[in-house]
């Protein structure tokens, strides 16, 4: 009888346990389907546009500079996963020194992201070509 209960006890505790943690994953690089160039308008694709953003496995450059991806956090929700990317940017004036800078990333469609260091300033971005 105890061995029922206790199953029952871990049974009806366990997706708390899960929920509390979020769900949220750590990844080690921005998933590939980000990777790119990406600008506020396509047609500034061809241009060496200052706006433009390009995604790699392990790195970011654009507004926030040239940076390293140190981690990424994925974390689900009804509109599909949102990432969260900690960098190491390059302050252009201090060579040496690399300063912590935060990036969410969420998908719009397959073709529009929306980027920004949090979430007040998410902008949205076109997939280059």
């Amino acid at each position: 009888m105890r061995k029922v209960a206790l199953l029952v006890f871990i049974a009806a505790f366990a997706p708390l346990a899960v929920a509390a943690k979020g769900g949220i994953k750590r990844l080690d690089s921005i998933p590939d389907a980000y990777w790119g160039k990406w600008v506020p308008a396509v047609e500034a694709c061809k241009d060496r546009d200052a706006e433009a953003i390009i995604l790699a496995a392990k790195a970011y450059t654009g507004p926030l500079g040239a940076c390293d991806v140190a981690s990424v956090s994925e974390t689900p929700s009804q509109k599909g996963s949102t990432y969260s990317a900690r960098l190491r940017c390059a302050d252009m004036r201090q060579a040496p020194t690399k300063t912590p800078a935060n990036l969410i990333i969420r998908s719009v469609d397959a073709n529009q992201i929306s980027v920004g260091p949090g979430f007040e300033s998410l902008r949205t971005y076109q997939r280059c070509p």
